[in-house]
């Protein structure tokens, strides 16, 4: 005689019984209805912060995107950086979803100098449909360190900004191989980044962190309040090659607008910082290796929109600025993408070569390959055409303010999503 079949037996949560349930509701009326609307609203506090630390989750790489993130499923398209590691591969990243808390990351390599692109190689998407909301992957950066590895930096925060958000980096040993190896994302501050550190003479690594001297977005708004002394444009600084960084100092803008700050190394030894306002680009620095920053001023000669600009030392000495406008001193907005070069640490600035002349240009990223090109990402008409475009060129051609070399070239395709526009 066969016994009969077993079947599992299911047993509910006591909050999944419809009596349980409405027992648990009765008692939430009556302690709110008891609570102080101080007392409601520090509530509301509290659970939002919990909402928050679901962007401390760590994140995970995607080193096997296809077909999922193809270019026929992406619609959008954000630059974010370039990079070029040791044997002369470029690694290029954008963001797909939009410039929203839909947001992601998305890179592709090039092993001809930029000429062609491979199909994206690898996304960091912390999206899920578990969560109470979007949470996004919306900012960061590239950057090849002196021993050769390459970083990826990108910001987790959820909906656009939670009001803490934070910084995460992993790194890849092999950038050059078949298929570089990752270390697992780890988390470096709270916050976001969008430039490539700055190696001191003395070797130290310095990491602008941007902490949104806004409080958060949203239900976020005064979430974190004790994040208030550190909100500003932070710089963090490694000694021991990236094992460890150290907040160091940090500016307060008036009229921040994402920051995005930028620091260079005069030859003086100061450090020489350039931010991002509401009012466009301002200036301080710093006589202590950026423990304390002068009071924020308007540069003298340089107009730049609220959009992001780029500056870097290049091996010749001469720092590159790339900015809007046909002139140093002047911008129509975001148009007319132009590289700049300075002999005397920014004092005055020569060339004014024109990467883009169109409009809805914006995001200009930059390395310096040992024979002196020079490769600028940046983006065009981000949610229509979502066109990331690469510049390659030299210091010759921008003294020259024209094309002049003969493996420069201008408004080369990395990507272009090619899924229908929602």
């Amino acid at each position: 005689m066969k016994r009969p079949k077993q079947t599992a037996r299911v047993t509910a949560s006591p909050w999944t019984r419809p009596r349980a349930l409405e027992e648990r509701a009765a008692n939430a009326v009556h302690r709110f209805d008891t609570m102080s609307d101080e007392d409601v609203r520090a509530y509301e506090r509290d659970v939002m912060r919990r909402v928050a630390d679901l962007a401390l989750i760590p994140p995970r790489l995607n080193t096997s995107p296809l077909p999922e993130y193809d270019y026929d499923r992406l619609d959008y398209g954000m630059t974010i950086g370039i990079e070029r590691t040791p044997r002369g591969r470029l690694w290029a990243c954008w963001v797909g979803g939009g410039d929203s808390p839909k947001a992601f990351f998305v890179l592709a390599t090039s092993d001809d100098d930029g000429e062609t692109w491979s199909k994206p190689c690898l996304v960091v998407d912390s999206q899920s449909q578990n969560l109470p909301m979007d949470r996004s992957i919306l900012v960061g950066n590239l950057w090849t360190d002196p021993l050769g590895r390459l970083w990826l930096f990108f910001d987790q925060s959820m909906h656009m900004f939670d009001g803490r958000a934070g910084v995460w980096a992993a790194v890849s040993e092999n950038p050059d191989a078949d298929r570089p190896q990752w270390s697992a994302p780890r988390r470096l501050w709270h916050g976001v980044m969008l430039n490539k550190p700055t190696v001191l003479a003395n070797g130290e690594w310095l990491l602008p962190i941007s902490l949104d001297q806004r409080e958060g977005f949203g239900p976020f708004a005064g979430v974190f309040a004790e994040l208030a002394p550190f909100r500003g444009a932070n710089v963090f600084a490694s000694g021991d090659e990236g094992a460890t960084w150290t907040r160091r100092g940090s500016v307060t803008f008036p009229n921040p607008d994402w920051h995005e700050h930028m620091i260079v190394e005069r030859r003086d030894g100061t450090l020489w910082m350039l931010a991002r306002t509401t009012a466009g680009i301002m200036e301080t620095v710093s006589a202590d290796e950026g423990r304390t920053w002068s009071r924020p001023t308007a540069p003298a000669r340089m107009r730049q929109p609220p959009a992001r600009f780029f500056i870097r030392r290049l091996a010749s000495g001469r720092l590159l600025f790339v900015k809007h406008g046909d002139a140093m001193d002047a911008h129509r907005g975001r148009t007319k993408l132009s590289a700049w070069l300075s002999q005397d640490d920014g004092r005055t600035w020569d060339g004014g070569l024109i990467l883009d002349e169109r409009d809805g240009i914006s995001y200009p990223d930059g390395v310096e390959a040992p024979d002196g090109t020079i490769y600028i990402s940046y983006d065009h008409n981000r949610a229509t055409e979502g066109e990331v475009l690469l510049a390659r060129f030299t210091e010759e051609d921008i003294m020259a303010r024209r094309i002049v070399g003969a493996r420069s070239g201008l408004r080369m395709l990395i990507s272009r999503p090619l899924a229908a526009r929602k």
